[in-house]
């Protein structure tokens, strides 16, 4: 099921952007202009409509979702939460995303730890790097910090699929194709894999 998620949530993520074309220029523009305040706000809406759009009610600044009993605009304070259904009660989130607007590496492996502690079906890092030459360094570095950090045991039981989905507006001619590279954690070796969407 985790699969299938994370294949059906990536083809509903560019979906979104090609059908929400003031969406998709808004971010596109703010990554150009390295603003990622502005950047953070439009992928927060963009998350949040690929959701939507798989009918999974879910959180995030500007975006209240009333599943739990406690009505929350974040919870577990993550950027994004998503429930696989919209039926009240206290339920495991299904995927939960950080967005992470700090170009610092350390800060991008802190929210990569921070959605490692989740029990979820989905977890997400988003993060921007200028330069796409340098993003395949970055995950190697991601994994070899934070997921090598965890032990073997650890590592082989986390449940669920783990993405670090990086932006940079090196490529951001072909937006949102060639924006964002999606990397996919195989658990098993503890390094991150280019995932292709389906």
């Amino acid at each position: 099921m985790s699969v299938e998620l994370m294949t059906r949530w990536t083809s509903q993520l560019y979906a979104t952007l090609e059908r929400d074309r003031d969406l998709a220029t808004e971010l596109r523009e703010a990554s150009l202009a390295s603003s990622l305040s502005r950047w953070t706000t439009a992928l927060t809406r963009a998350v949040v409509k690929t959701f939507d759009a798989l009918a999974m009610p879910s959180a995030g600044k500007g975006h209240p979702c009333s599943t739990l009993s406690v009505q929350r605009l974040e919870y577990l304070a993550l950027d994004v939460t998503a429930f696989c259904e919209d039926t009240p009660g206290w339920q495991f989130p299904s995927a939960v995303c950080e967005l992470e607007n700090a170009t610092d590496d350390a800060r991008i492996a802190y929210s990569l730890w921070k959605v490692l502690c989740v029990r979820a079906n989905l977890r997400v890092v988003f993060c921007y790097h200028p330069d796409l030459e340098t993003v395949p360094s970055l995950v190697s570095w991601l994994a070899h910090t934070v997921v090598a950090a965890l032990s073997l045991q650890d590592r082989v039981a986390l449940r669920g699929e783990t993405m670090v989905v990086v932006g940079s507006r090196s490529d951001a001619t072909t937006f949102p194709y060639g924006f964002f590279q999606l990397w996919r954690l195989n658990a098993n070796t503890g390094r991150f894999e280019r995932f292709t969407r389906q």
